[in-house]
């Protein structure tokens, strides 16, 4: 273990350092197992140092998870379980998760190199949110509840009367992304633990820490053994767990290649799929938007967690007259954030995630300069440190239609569109195979109108609100297939089951 490896780990309380440092990948039936000889090196985007080596699940411990949720949910009685005893367990979950929330924002900052002052939301107070969120669903119930009676049917030779009875899917493979690890499973295991279902639960191999924390948390809140298990590895573990005959329902966050991958091992065995993919996101200036009011704010939208996020609203749309005094405006804002130690409180960007992925950002951004494209605002420097950093940048002089307009980069690059009239500029932000999120700036009034013609799964009017829990997360098109978060989120883990009588 290098200094700086030890120096990291040293942030985290000593039995989380410990289990980071100790613990196999694989957790099955409320036990740590070691299941295969491959592992994993867990590195750190900020120091660029390995911080431990995980053993990963290998295809055995897929097969054993698999097994231990499937016999939890088919024999135990957690499926029948009720609704306010789960809701206990998950508020448990939430308040263990907050005891830990120190530990959670240094592992968002060694395990994704978010910046810590960002990091203790996203890695440790947002997550905690969800799991409340989802205790208060239990006890609710799904959309349309638990049962739901159709009343009389008036139709010969007699008449009938229906119920409808939503009841757990059954087991439950959820597979995260790096980005947001912890975040990301609270959506799919705070959902499917409401509902009454069992999980496996797959992290991303760049980013484990988080989820070997979370499994601790999970033992201490007192959930019954089985009921959530966890693999780790590469594709071929991915793979392993997709096609299995034991799982029910395959939820799945990440890009679009692999959620293609997903859905197609998913589908020997018919399995539900819910896929959370990229997005191509439109900012929309409107002619009656306070330019001195919003470009700092568009800045932040796609340079947070250093542009690797799914909602990231990276291509802005300005009115052609707007254009130089918009890329002025954004050079003085990108100029004045500080990119570099994700430890630093004062940082705003930290890294990317790896070496390679930042090579493949970069690469976006050098062929459009070759192509005839500007950088607006930003800088190629070199940022001081071992780390995986990149400045963010604002690329000018492309259309629409560009490969750095229409790819999902996932880094903090962003690119800025004119437009002549505002059904143009619907035109271009619609123009996109992607459908995830979008935000309009200018008047109440105009740009809710507007936001009824952009085709997105969520959109924002001048920077909308806090994150809610209670909202989903839909996307069209390329963005993904059913839906995360959200009362709608959860009426994904459920069955629907049809009862028919005579009266």
């Amino acid at each position: 273990m290098t200094q700086q490896s030890a120096d990291e780990l040293s942030r985290l309380s000593p039995a989380v350092a410990d289990l980071v440092r100790t613990a196999p990948g694989t957790y099955v039936d409320g036990q740590w197992k070691a299941t295969s000889d491959d592992t994993v090196d867990v590195v750190s985007p900020g120091t660029g140092a390995t911080v431990a080596t995980v053993v990963t699940s290998g295809t055995a411990g897929v097969r054993q998870t698999v097994a231990a949720a499937r016999r939890t949910f088919d024999e135990g009685s957690w499926a029948t379980s009720s609704p306010r005893e789960r809701a206990r367990l998950l508020r448990s979950l939430a308040a263990v998760i907050r005891a830990h929330a120190d530990d959670f924002a240094a592992l968002g900052v060694i395990d994704v190199g978010t910046p810590i002052s960002l990091s203790r939301g996203l890695h440790a107070a947002a997550p905690a949110a969800y799991f409340d969120f989802f205790a208060d669903a239990a006890e609710r119930g799904p959309l349309g509840g638990y049962e739901e009676g159709l009343g009389l049917h008036h139709g010969p030779p007699n008449m009938s009367m229906s119920n409808l009875y939503r009841v757990p899917i059954g087991v439950v493979a959820a597979i995260s992304a790096y980005n947001y690890p912890l975040l990301i499973s609270a959506f799919k295991i705070g959902g499917a633990l409401a509902a009454g279902c069992t999980a496996v639960l797959m992290p991303s191999p760049q980013t484990l820490t988080a989820s070997l924390l979370l499994m601790r948390c999970i033992e201490e809140a007192g959930f019954p053994p089985g009921v959530v298990n966890l693999v780790t590895g590469g594709a071929d573990v991915g793979r392993a767990l997709t096609e299995s005959d034991g799982v029910d329902l395959v939820t799945f966050t990440g890009s679009v290649p692999v959620g293609k991958n997903v859905m197609r091992q998913a589908a020997d065995g018919l399995k539900k799929v819910v896929l959370e993919l990229g997005g191509k996101s439109p900012n929309l200036v409107l002619p009656s938007a306070d330019l001195d009011a919003i470009v700092e704010p568009s800045v932040l939208r796609f340079t947070r967690n250093a542009g690797q996020g799914c909602g990231s609203t990276t291509r802005t749309l300005v009115p052609r007259e707007w254009y130089d005094a918009y890329a002025a405006r954004a050079a003085d804002v990108m100029s004045a954030l500080p990119v570099g130690d994700p430890w630093d409180e004062a940082t705003a960007i930290g890294p990317l995630i790896s070496a390679p992925h930042r090579a493949r950002v970069r690469g976006y951004v050098d062929r459009a300069v070759e192509s005839g494209a500007m950088v607006l605002a930003g800088s190629f420097d070199a940022v001081p440190g071992d780390g995986f950093f990149m400045n963010p940048l604002l690329v000018g002089g492309v259309r629409n239609d560009a490969e750095i307009s229409q790819e999902e980069l996932f880094g903090p690059v962003g690119v800025l569109l004119p437009y002549d009239s505002v059904d143009e500029a619907v035109a271009i932000a619609n123009a996109t195979r992607f459908g995830l999120n979008g935000n309009i700036w200018g008047t109440t009034s105009e740009a809710l109108e507007i936001a009824g013609r952009v085709r997105a799964g969520t959109v924002t009017v001048n920077g909308g609100g806090a994150d809610r829990p209670d909202a989903p997360w839909p996307g069209m098109g390329e963005s993904g297939i059913g839906v995360d978060r959200g009362m709608e989120g959860f009426r994904e883990f459920f069955d629907v089951k049809h009862v028919q009588f005579r009266v």
